[in-house]
């Protein structure tokens, strides 16, 4: 038998972690320790400063954002597009504090700034004891708007996994820590299955592109959107509640609102498509009403029906 070691495998720290290759991240968490600090209104102001230099430098990823918000806001003119373009960047940057605020902030600072709606919904569906899909979207705020939720009830959160390891550690940790069940891996389906049977709530964003395996192609912003129908899949398999949620930050200094709304009646149905489309079309009804916070960088057409080429490969 091998010798037990000091430090397990699952531990947040590893003495390998200390290596110089690390060191840059090592940095950039110390930095995030900070800005979880500040006062909220030069959060708000370095943020969005931090998030116009992203626009410029991250020009991949400023590309794909202004393809989607073509494809996705055809009714606005170009100089309103551009507008909402650098919001959007201006908002990412914000997230970066945000990320922050999540982790390290204190409740005292936090519980401040936030406004959560429906929690009476929430409560309502975990009592029943068949669990809970707490469903919502990738919004540049998510980090904090879980935090905001958790003050009011622990769910396990689905994630995926960072590329590098001590950010993944540190991730894994600060989100365990502050949703006080252990998050879950997206690709953990029976462990999703048995934190619902349990009763439990699971943290959800089936909003983004999976390529073709178990999707089916439904409108999102009146475009052709490869979607999972894994919401209500799992809705059928497990006998769950799917209870959305919609976080939005609020103008100036006012803080977050969050609001939790009933779960969704007569979900499933018999018609996964219809499912599928009904869960786009809430997502779309809410990002309409602060779409800067919505997390555009992501190539959420990439995949398109045989014969359709991307709209990035332009």
């Amino acid at each position: 038998m091998n010798a037990p070691t000091t430090v397990t495998e699952s531990a947040w720290f590893k003495w390998r972690y200390l290596a110089p290759r690390y060191w840059p991240v090592w940095l950039g968490l110390g930095l995030m320790k900070i800005m979880a600090m500040l006062p909220f209104r030069w959060q708000l102001a370095m943020g969005r400063q931090i998030g116009y230099w992203i626009g410029r430098i991250a020009k991949r990823r400023r590309r794909i954002a202004q393809i989607n918000l073509g494809l996705c806001f055809p009714e606005l003119s170009q100089s309103e597009q551009a507008a909402l373009l650098e919001a959007h960047f201006e908002a990412l940057g914000i997230g970066l504090f945000e990320t922050a605020m999540a982790w390290w902030g204190s409740d005292a600072k936090l519980q401040g700034l936030a406004r959560v709606e429906g929690v009476e919904h929430l409560q309502r569906a975990v009592a029943s004891g068949k669990g809970v899909i707490l469903l919502t979207g990738h919004f540049t705020m998510l980090e904090i708007a879980a935090r905001f939720i958790t003050w009011h009830q622990p769910f396990h959160a689905m994630y995926r996994s960072h590329k590098n390891p001590l950010y993944e550690s540190v991730m894994r940790r600060e989100r365990e820590r502050r949703i006080r069940l252990p998050p879950l891996p997206h690709e953990d389906i029976r462990g999703l299955l048995r934190a619902l049977k349990k009763g439990r709530a699971v943290w959800y964003a089936p909003d983004q592109n999976h390529g073709l395996r178990n999707s089916i192609f439904v409108p999102f912003f009146g475009v052709s959107a490869c979607t999972i129908m894994a919401t209500s899949r799992l809705a059928a398999m497990s006998g769950a509640a799917v209870v959305p949620y919609f976080p939005k930050r609020l103008p100036g200094t006012a803080g977050y609102e969050v609001v939790i709304l009933p779960a969704l009646a007569d979900f499933p149905s018999q018609d996964v498509e219809a499912d599928t489309r009904r869960i786009n079309q809430l997502l779309e009804q809410y990002i309409r009403q602060a779409p800067a916070q919505y997390l555009w960088v992501h190539r959420r057409f990439k995949t398109q029906p045989a014969g359709t080429p991307s709209p990035y490969n332009v």
